[in-house]
């Protein structure tokens, strides 16, 4: 099962709304000109964001996979877990700039959460943009579906300006969540998405210091158990003020936002330039007297 067939569950409405926020309360005072997200449609990162030019860059594994048998189904969409059909949300709409529509240009847009956004297929890893030209990257799951994690982090460093951001969220394996996934993969029946590699919050950090990035912004959330069910999930409701307060290093989902920082040349006064003073030796000189053949210095 993909991220995007997750992400229509019970316990994936219940992250995707807290992602949502964490990330519309970032980037909603992050100017400049250009933003990319990466993967993830479900999630609308650039709602909230004023840039003028923004993109949504897909690398064609945002579908989800083909069905599986009952057995090899996680656990949250076996209905029995439901005590009924599982019930799925509807994916984000996303329109493309520079569609053909029947609306005038520069006309109101009846829809007011329609994000304008153009539409990119793209390797994660070779973005198609040159290099110091974007002023936001967001990365939504992204780092956990890629092949090389490390590898389109260095992308990202790359394209972005100095002064950019990067915003990142993914899954906390050391909370209920990655306690469960890991007895599923043991015993059967994963909680969350089955492909993906979850990287702790730590290791990214890690990462971003290695690549002149300064971590500005990091929190966690989603502290109610790993349930299927929307009733139980509910009652667990008290859960994320407890966990926000008692133990906030064991949410589900990780948070972090980032700042490219890039050494620059740092004068100190005025700069002279002295002319190089040739080094005088002193040699005795021999002087002859008139009256005597014998030389005396």
């Amino acid at each position: 099962m993909g991220l995007q067939h997750w992400l229509r569950t019970p316990a994936g409405r219940y992250a995707l709304a807290w992602e949502q926020a964490q990330i519309d309360r970032a980037v909603s005072d992050i100017f400049g000109y250009h933003a990319l997200q990466l993967g993830n449609p479900a999630l609308r990162g650039l709602e909230h964001n004023r840039m003028p030019h923004r993109w949504l860059a897909l690398d064609g594994t945002e579908h989800d996979a083909p069905a599986q048998t009952a057995d090899m189904r996680p656990a949250c969409l076996l209905p029995e877990h439901y005590g009924g059909e599982p019930v799925y949300a509807e994916p984000a709409r996303v329109d493309a700039i520079g569609a053909e529509t029947d609306a005038q240009p520069g006309a109101a847009d009846a829809d007011a959460g329609t994000v304008h956004t153009e539409h990119l297929q793209c390797d994660f890893t070779a973005l198609p943009f040159p290099a110091q030209s974007l002023d936001l990257v967001i990365l939504p799951h992204t780092l956990e579906w890629v092949d090389d994690p490390h590898a389109c982090l260095r992308e990202v460093d790359r394209v972005l300006v100095p002064g950019g951001q990067v915003v990142i969220s993914g899954f906390n394996t050391w909370s209920l969540w990655g306690l469960r996934q890991f007895v599923g993969r043991v015993g059967g029946g994963w909680y969350l998405p089955q492909h993906g590699e979850f990287l702790a919050p730590r290791r990214v950090r890690d990462w971003l210091r290695l690549l002149s990035f300064e971590v500005t912004q990091g929190r966690f959330g989603c502290y109610r158990p790993a349930l299927c069910s929307p009733r139980w999930l509910e009652r667990w409701r008290f859960m994320d003020a407890a966990g926000d307060r008692w133990w906030p290093v064991f949410g589900a989902v990780y948070f972090l936002a980032a700042i490219k920082r890039v050494p620059a040349m740092r004068l100190v006064g005025k700069v002279q330039l002295r002319a190089q003073r040739r080094a005088v030796a002193l040699r005795p000189l021999a002087q002859r007297n008139a009256n005597s053949t014998r030389w005396t210095p």
